[in-house]
């Protein structure tokens, strides 16, 4: 449904990566899918369920807001081609 992709690029360390994600689960909750680790390696995920889209949208929000306080940015076009 929709997805979030940040990066933290470090000097001198692998890039670590942080994504969150709306989507539906079989039986119509919302959930949101968090995912983050090392760059091309194994990650960790958690997965939250929400009766509504209202709720599950700001739940990703405040993720998204306190990752982006932690230095991670969203991906750009011109990383993505690299």
């Amino acid at each position: 449904m929709a997805v979030c992709l940040m990066y933290h690029r470090r000097k001198s360390r692998r890039p670590r990566y942080y994504r969150v994600e709306l989507s539906y689960d079989l039986f119509d909750n919302i959930s949101v899918l968090c995912e983050w680790g090392i760059a091309g390696g194994r990650g960790c995920e958690s997965k939250v369920t929400f009766s509504n889209l209202r709720e599950a949208s700001v739940a990703a929000d405040r993720i998204r807001n306190r990752v982006q306080r932690r230095g991670y940015a969203r991906l750009d076009r011109s990383l993505a081609v690299a």
